[in-house]
């Protein structure tokens, strides 16, 4: 499963300028810098994770998510974490990044909480 490729695009989304960072494949750590770059790059109002092709996470992939949201409300903006898998939520409430990042259960419903 870690050996799945991983990959990501930043779109636009439906509200004013909501980034929406698609990922697919396993977020490890061998796959994070590429992300971490491009996250760095950006800083929008809002930012939502669309996690739905995205069958497993390490700790790194949790630090990304992490640091991104981190960095966001330090500026004032929201990151918001939608569609996860039932594996990868079950992650995030292990950890209890589930209340600390809002979720959502796709990314039309994060557009309409931003």
């Amino acid at each position: 499963m870690q050996n799945e490729p991983f990959s990501f695009e930043t779109l636009p989304g439906q509200v004013g300028s909501t980034r929406i960072v698609r990922l697919t494949g396993p977020l490890v750590l061998q796959s994070i810098f590429d992300l971490q770059n491009a996250l760095a790059a950006e800083h929008p109002p809002a930012t939502i994770f669309d996690l739905s092709g995205v069958p497993y996470m390490d700790s790194a992939g949790i630090g990304v998510i992490t640091n991104c949201y981190v960095s966001a409300a330090n500026r004032g903006h929201k990151v918001i974490v939608a569609g996860t898998t039932p594996r990868v939520l079950n992650l995030f409430k292990i950890t209890r990044v589930d209340t600390i990042i809002p979720m959502a259960a796709s990314v039309e419903e994060a557009e309409a909480i931003v």
